[in-house]
């Protein structure tokens, strides 16, 4: 029952978020510029990210931690395709708050955190794989033999 309310609640407020980027779509002037941008990030994705995601996974990393690392290399070509366009665009500004903010520092930043986050559910992940490989107290006096 919990996880069928909380798939309902995902679900709701992924219907709203999806309802406000429309709505905001729709009120752009110009979208000629908006579909671009956004076909170039699905070629991006498809065409560069998905696939050297999925080769750096499957030659890189073994074991439990290729799930993480292919979440973590998902995630950051993602924020790097988000962060492209104002990286791109450096330099003085006639208006200096269209782009007020350091964006190569945060870029790295957000990667590092994506890294952080990953190396702590990695070794979460090995900790609790860890315990439950260990032989309980019973077994280990007994040498794994039970009287049953």
């Amino acid at each position: 029952m919990t996880v069928r309310l909380v798939r309902l609640l995902t679900g709701l407020i992924g219907l709203a978020l999806l309802g406000t980027g429309v709505s905001l779509l729709l009120e752009v002037r110009d979208p000629a510029g908006v579909w671009v941008w956004l076909g170039a990030a699905v070629l991006l994705h498809d065409a560069l990210i998905a696939p050297l995601v999925l080769l750096i996974g499957l030659v890189a990393v073994r074991g439990a931690a290729r799930g993480a690392v292919r979440g973590a290399l998902l995630v950051a070509g993602a924020l790097t395709a988000i962060a492209l366009p104002p990286l791109l665009r450096p330099g003085p500004r006639a208006n200096p708050s269209v782009l007020p903010l350091d964006y190569p520092r945060n870029l790295v930043l957000c990667l590092l955190s994506v890294a952080a986050v990953t190396l702590l559910l990695v070794l979460a992940r090995t900790v609790r794989r860890g315990r439950h490989d260990q032989p309980r107290r019973d077994d280990a006096a007994t040498g794994g033999i039970t009287d049953s």
